[in-house]
């Protein structure tokens, strides 16, 4: 099936809009929490609902829960601490192609003080399972001298490939494909 996108600019909704888009099609807060991360299912459904509204197989989606993004995720300032630790947003992305997502980024905490405010809430109880402060002390403390806002996100190319070609398995766009059984070309 031919690749659909948006001549104009690329289609960009938020998290909660998705979810919107989810609750419309029928699927209920028991199948996709407000503020939980998606699972692969509801993202081919989410991909679907894209494609049938908005006539397009790439989208953006922004502003996801703060609290399913790593440790250093920008905080958005419009939730951020205003809101409860489960309704705050972040500053990140993901990128979808065809329901699946190819890219995840987000704008990176540049700040030294909110840095390990953000390490120590992820690590403790109340958190998401963030690493121990101690085991990342290095990365940490170069932000003490200052940092650049700044942000990133990672491209998974093969995937890219695989869902723009329509092909029905990654290992088709790799020259050297890795599996449990199979390490060395």
């Amino acid at each position: 099936e031919p690749f659909e996108f948006l001549p104009a600019a690329p289609l960009r909704i938020s998290f909660a809009e998705g979810i919107k888009l989810l609750r419309d099609a029928g699927v209920g807060p028991d199948a996709q929490g407000d503020f939980d991360d998606l699972s692969t299912e509801n993202e081919k459904k989410l991909g679907d609902i894209v494609k049938a509204k908005f006539h397009t197989d790439f989208f953006i989606m922004d502003k996801y829960p703060l609290s399913i993004r790593p440790f250093y995720t920008m905080p958005d300032p419009d939730t951020f601490p205003s809101k409860p630790p489960a309704e705050q947003l972040s500053n990140s992305f993901d990128m979808f192609m065809r329901g699946q997502e190819i890219v995840s980024g987000a704008q990176r905490i540049h700040d030294h003080k909110l840095l390990m405010e953000r390490v120590a809430y992820c690590h403790s109880s109340a958190g998401h399972g963030g690493p121990d402060p101690e085991s990342i002390k290095a990365y940490t403390d170069a932000f003490k001298f200052g940092a650049f806002p700044h942000g990133g996100g990672g491209v998974g190319l093969e995937r890219v490939v695989m869902l723009y070609l329509g092909l029905s398995n990654i290992r088709k766009t790799s020259c050297f494909p890795r599996d449990p059984s199979r390490l060395a070309p």
